[in-house]
């Protein structure tokens, strides 16, 4: 009798630590984000200045870590503009001369610019200080598995568009970011969903190309986007492709 108490005691205090191995096993939201961008260029996101094509600009991420520099070039036969924003100021030159440029517009294009440099470097802005990640239910989509995370933004230094919620395909192999979307909320609102493809490493850093995908519904929720998708009910929208893609390595040693 004893021993067969013995013998349950036992297999009960196995069970309890493989209970606490297997919970303690499960990833976070923000562990996922750490190893996907750690996969994806680590911190040669902070230290190496970057060029690429975007449609018929040039953007350029220049500087290191917190003091990242974002430009775009438009060059025409008869002049070259550059746009740069730098600590949240915009600031426009043609032919190197400053102009002057409303607010308005000045907000604008400083939105149009960081969008573009946001999408190219995913998922590293993923850590920015006004994200919040949460860990939604895991899917499969194409033969593979995924952590589905949720990201929201904070009023405060959230940007104009802090209201847009962002979901994020991790692949639970490589923990790159095959997928994500996206639901806005300027002129007249709407959702995105975009699946990386033609993916290339230069110098250490991961670039894709994505195609863009619409709702035709857009009552139905952001959460349920990848069913849609899954069941061939998104309208391809548009090919986001980079081009020319230069990486340079950190010269400030």
């Amino acid at each position: 009798m004893y021993r067969v108490i013995a013998i349950l005691i036992f297999l009960s205090i196995v069970s309890c630590k493989e209970d606490k191995k297997e919970k303690s096993s499960i990833l976070s939201a923000q562990q996922i984000v750490d190893r996907s961008i750690e996969v994806c260029g680590g911190d040669l996101y902070k230290t190496t200045e970057i060029a690429f094509d975007f449609r018929d600009k040039t953007y350029i991420l220049e500087g290191r870590q917190d003091q990242r520099i974002q430009k775009r070039l438009t060059v025409s036969d008869s002049a070259i503009v550059t746009d740069v924003v730098e600590n949240q100021t915009f600031k426009r030159f043609i032919n190197d001369s400053l102009v002057s440029v409303a607010d308005s517009m000045a907000t604008k294009y400083s939105n149009s610019i960081n969008s573009v440099h946001y999408f190219a470097y995913l998922p590293y802005g993923l850590n920015d200080p006004a994200v919040n990640k949460e860990l939604l239910e895991e899917v499969r989509i194409k033969e593979n598995d995924y952590y589905k995370v949720r990201v929201t933004f904070d009023q405060e230094d959230g940007g104009v568009d802090f209201e847009d919620v962002y979901l994020y395909w991790f692949n639970k192999q490589t923990f790159k970011p095959d997928y994500l979307a996206y639901e806005f909320f300027t002129d007249g609102g709407g959702m995105r969903f975009r699946e990386a493809y033609n993916e290339r490493f230069v110098n250490g850093i991961r670039f894709v190309d994505y195609k863009n995908y619409k709702t035709v519904d857009k009552t139905i929720p952001i959460g349920e986007i990848d069913s849609l998708f899954v069941a061939k009910r998104l309208e391809l929208l548009s090919n986001i492709e980079l081009k020319n893609i230069e990486v340079i390595p950190d010269n400030y040693n």
